[in-house]
């Protein structure tokens, strides 16, 4: 996180639990963090992408995983641009529904139900207490109770992706895994660095004539990615066990694709 002092500027002193390691307001007295609230629109354009692309052909459960991913980038914006806090709820909340949606499809994922309607209210009442904890608790409490509740379910689906898709000889879909999982975890590993060496990219880099690269940013750019080939994944398996002969298709040459015979 910066220490360097910045300026208040259109939105005040930060009241978020978090600010993160860009300078506030130093390109524009109206956006805090500028780099992160731009690169927060990459999630929002991922989930719209999906959602349009999708939209006669998956069911319900994957365009409400698009449209949560949306919501995400809707929030992010909101909160990097101004870190208040009720704006925070806006960015971590739809993060934690998110992981929760995709807990259900990647359980949820046979032809036939596996579990009872037992399982979405428990789901249900997850989100309830989550969004408890990450509501009602501030400081440092607040960063690592929303973390652990969100890292927990993030693992466990990266994971259940990883097992899903174990095996499978498709080769187009094959390499769209490893797209996604690579961009993921890239992600991932940039989120780290710029969390646990802000000093480093925001004070001594500048020192030496060099500017912070902003792995935060490029933390929302490769995690949209990541998740939308990630899904698109899921969706494609989802498809085949349901009998409806899923195909990989590209839009606009480069933007992947379901598409079902």
């Amino acid at each position: 996180m910066p220490t360097a002092f910045t300026p208040a500027g259109f939105w005040g002193a930060p009241t978020s639990t978090v600010d993160w390691c860009e300078a506030n307001y130093a390109l524009s007295q109206y956006i805090c963090e500028f780099f992160n609230t731009v690169s927060s629109l990459s999630m929002l354009l991922a989930g719209l992408l999906g959602l349009w692309l999708h939209r006669r052909l998956l069911e319900t459960r994957f365009l409400l995983g698009f449209a949560s991913v949306a919501l995400v980038g809707l929030g992010s914006v909101a909160f990097h641009a101004t870190l208040r806090f009720e704006l925070q709820m806006a960015d971590e909340l739809p993060m934690l529904y998110t992981t929760i949606v995709m807990v259900y499809i990647l359980l949820e994922n046979r032809p036939q139900r596996r579990f009872g309607a037992w399982f979405p209210l428990a789901l249900a009442s997850h989100a309830l207490l989550v969004t408890a904890l990450a509501a009602l608790t501030r400081g440092d409490l607040q960063f690592y109770l929303f973390h652990a509740s969100f890292g927990s379910m993030e693992a466990f689906s990266l994971y259940a992706v990883y097992r899903l898709q174990r095996g499978h000889t498709h080769g187009p879909l094959r390499r769209l895994y490893r797209t996604g999982m690579g961009a993921y975890l890239v992600a991932i590993g940039l989120w780290f660095l710029d969390l646990k060496f802000c000093s480093v990219l925001s004070e001594r880099l500048p020192a030496l004539g060099a500017f912070n690269p902003q792995l935060h940013a490029a933390w929302h750019v490769l995690v949209s990615c990541g998740f939308y080939c990630l899904l698109l994944v899921v969706a494609y398996l989802r498809l085949e066990r349901l009998g409806r002969q899923p195909e990989l298709a590209r839009r606009l040459g480069v933007i992947p694709a379901l598409a079902s015979r």
